[in-house]
């Protein structure tokens, strides 16, 4: 996809177009005005329709499948089944794990939870396709369903040895200890729900594979498909040229897509597959349901001494997801004392999945609530606690922090907030029959870094073009590219062109894990340099240049043209130059790994996650960070919770952006009340069924349900992370937000709800 820039916004905007400045997210205009065509858009001759069917039960076996009133309907082009549909080879995880040398089949017969493909029809029309999915009948033998974590027979799991962390005695010094506080915390399963649903159209030519789907991982997809289908990598094209929402659920490629490739291979046609929306809670996992039990043993001053830690979360009967729930226990607070150990328990779900900040989001409820029970129980204010508690490195990798402006983020929020009024005691505070509470919690979220490819040209009528199989979902990767490209080579942004979302360009790593930004604009700014570079050597050194008399050691370009930086020779545009020495374009490609790296090295990197680079390697921890200070109203009637103020201070480093890095804190915020608040998957413990698997009965915010939200930036360079001192951005801000509002709900009721979503009948 090729995105041009286009010039709008005020006078209060300027400076946006260079690295730092507001400039508007330049993917908007097209989105706004429909022209934006997304992957399942596109229009191809002889396109097929798929429609899945799925099983009615949460565990057993498929005893038959009868096919024959669908095979009969109109239109209906093949009904594939497990009998049928061709053998594909199985496929590596996305660490790269050699997978087991055994077929693959995206439609099952053994049934691991409700929802499950057993079956598609493929037809000539989407509506045919659909009527004639309704018409197959399968039958099962049934078999006991483990339906969640609360469910007796799941047990109580099996450990993760390598979540387990600890130092000194924390049980020993927690029994010790003059203050004991302990406490049992819960999340429920969490979706997604993207607006855009998952989707794809599939097309062979010989044994060349195109796939426009949505995708935040267009290598690591591709991997997957050549693995299936037993081609070469090169004979993967994969195209995403925009994605209407992905918050992880978007990074592979799935048993749905595996059908949709399949069919129009057996069929020798393109297929276009795109789920139902009650299909978007089972094709893929959401955020796992969790449990933690958190015991914090401290001093009657508050100074803690002990924290020990046991979590849990469910995963499926057939595959392994773990939520780290430790991540953000073990470094947020100095303590003498740690000991953090996690269990996985196998229960009849699809497989959960990555959903915005995995692992740190569950962690920073449990430990961010306990602290605050902890300030209650020895009588001082949240805040103070966190203060007296503040980790000056990392108290688990035992390495200074490359920054961490906790402490003035702690600052800024609490005075933009008012938070020296606080009333400490409970049900202190109201406006009429509206109970009304402050609660403060805090977030982090690591550094996570890869490598990544971009090429920069300098064409012949001096506009940049930028080339990546980076994408963008709406974090504004086209906009932050553009600026990095714009700045280093002197061009107004408007003459940048960025194109994305393609893998036969240049390669790039998972858009996951806010590493984007970070990898990519490290990969721009080394391409944009380096042709920078050759566009002023050759300034200087072709003797067709105007600038060749000059003997100059260097040139300046700004603004798309070039001069002496004394002011003494030819003023001219790149265009003109070009012209000049016969030049039709200049090129570099910026690539972040290695010279050493070898092919097969890139080709781990780029296709799985294997390569990624620790947040702790070397000599720092690399970590964004945020406080919220919230503000709720609780109906002292119908015990019905409002949020009505939201103040947070984020430490994300070096904004490339500060516009859309706004965005973006303020979208985790809102998410964040929606979880706090509002979703919760609901499964029918009869059949293992999620009874909500719609956007009217699973609640998210809407308009309505969100305050204004007042984000600070407190964030300074941070060139120990990445090479514009920028750190993580999407991420962060959903860290420590239920918490905050949970907190709140506390201060503004004296109750403890610590089981998410907070509804009304948990305050009764």
């Amino acid at each position: 996809m090729t995105v041009h820039i286009t010039r709008h916004g005020d006078a209060s905007d300027g400076g946006a177009e260079a690295v730092g400045g507001r400039l508007s997210r330049v993917d908007g205009p097209a989105k706004i005005t429909g022209a934006a065509k997304y992957a399942v858009e596109q229009q191809l001759e002889g396109l097929a329709y798929a429609a899945l069917v799925e099983s009615t039960v949460a565990a057993g076996r498929v005893r038959s499948i009868d096919t024959t009133d669908a095979q009969a309907a109109p239109g209906v082009l093949l009904v594939l089944t497990p009998d049928n549909a061709m053998p594909l080879r199985t496929a590596s995880d996305w660490l790269g794990t050699p997978p087991p040398d055994v077929p693959y089949c995206p439609l099952a017969r053994d049934i691991t939870f409700s929802g499950q493909h057993v079956a598609a029809v493929i037809a000539e029309t989407f509506e045919q396709a659909v009527a004639a999915a309704a018409m197959v009948k399968v039958t099962y033998d049934e078999t006991p369903a483990i339906v969640d974590l609360n469910d007796p027979k799941a047990g109580d799991g099996f450990p993760i040895e390598m979540m387990t962390k600890e130092w000194g005695d924390a049980n020993t010094a927690f029994t010790s200890a003059p203050v004991r506080i302990c406490g049992a915390y819960t999340t429920p399963r969490e979706y997604q729900a993207p607006m855009e649903p998952h989707g794809l159209i599939a097309h062979w030519e010989g044994e060349h594979l195109t796939v426009w789907e949505p995708s935040q991982w267009l290598d690591g997809m591709a991997r997957t498909y050549c693995e299936w289908f037993a081609i070469p990598f090169e004979n993967v094209r994969l195209v995403s040229p925009y994605i209407g929402g992905g918050f992880g659920s978007k990074a592979l490629a799935l048993a749905h897509s595996a059908v949709a490739a399949l069919a129009a291979k057996m069929l020798d046609r393109p297929v276009k597959l795109v789920v139902t929306r009650p299909q978007t809670f089972t094709a893929y996992g959401g955020r796992a349901s969790t449990r933690q039990t958190l015991a914090l043993g401290a001093g009657s001053d508050g100074k803690l001494q002990s924290i020990v830690h046991r979590g849990v979360n469910e995963t499926s009967m057939d595959g392994m997801w773990v939520e780290p729930l430790g991540s953000v226990t073990s470094i947020m607070y100095a303590t003498p004392n740690f000991s953090s150990r996690q269990n996985v328990v196998r229960v009849n779900t699809v497989m959960p999945g990555a959903m915005r900040a995995p692992g740190e989001n569950p962690s920073a409820f449990g430990i961010e609530c306990a602290i605050d029970e902890l300030a209650y129980e020895v009588g001082i204010d949240p805040l103070a606690i966190r203060l007296l508690n503040y980790a000056e490195e990392d108290p688990h990798a035992k390495k200074p922090w490359s920054t961490r402006q906790l402490r003035e983020a702690f600052a800024a929020g609490a005075e933009r907030f008012g938070w020296s009024k606080r009333d400490p005691k409970p049900r202190s505070m109201r406006d009429g029959n509206q109970l009304i509470g402050w609660g403060v919690a805090a977030g982090t979220y690591p550094v996570r870094r890869t490598y990544g490819e971009a090429i920069v040209r300098i064409l012949a009528d001096g506009s940049v073009e930028v080339e990546s199989s980076s994408i963008d979902m709406g974090q504004g990767t086209y906009t932050i590219l553009a600026q990095t490209a714009a700045e280093t080579v002197g061009v107004p942004a408007g003459d940048v062109v960025v194109k994305l979302g393609d893998s036969r360009f240049p390669r790039a790593g998972v858009t996951g894990g806010s590493r984007l930004a970070v990898v990519m604009t490290g990969a721009v700014y080394k391409a944009a340099t380096s042709v920078l570079d050759q566009l002023v050597g050759l300034a200087i050194s072709d003797p067709r240049s105007p600038f060749h008399a000059l003997q100059a050691n260097t040139l300046v370009v700004a603004d798309g043209r070039i001069s002496s930086p004394r002011g003494d020779g030819p003023d001219v545009s790149i265009a003109e130059l070009l012209a000049s020495i016969g030049r039709d374009q200049i090129e570099a490609m910026g690539d972040t790994m290695p010279a050493s790296a070898t092919a097969e090295e890139r080709y781990k990197t780029y296709t799985t996650v294997a390569s990624s680079i620790p947040h702790t390697e070397g000599d720092y921890s690399r970590h964004s960070w945020c406080a919220h200070f919230i503000e709720v109203r609780v109906d002292e009637d119908f015990g019905t919770v409002r949020v009505s103020r939201v103040v947070s201070a984020l430490d994300s480093g070096r904004l490339y952006n500060p516009k859309l890095a706004e965005s973006q804190w303020k979208g985790g915020i809102i998410m964040g009340i929606g979880q706090a608040l509002l979703e919760e998957g609901i499964v029918d413990r009869r059949h293992g069924r999620i009874v909500n698997n719609n956007l009217a009965d699973y609640l998210v915010p809407t308009n309505a349900d969100i305050p204004d939200i007042e984000v600070i930036s407190v964030g300074i360079p941070d060139l120990h992370s990445s090479v514009l001192g920028g750190k993580g951005v999407g991420e962060l801000a959903i860290v420590g937000i239920a918490p905050a509002i949970a907190n709140a709900v506390f201060h503004a009721t004296g109750k403890r709800v610590r089981d998410l979503p907070i509804t009304l009948e948990k305050l009764i």
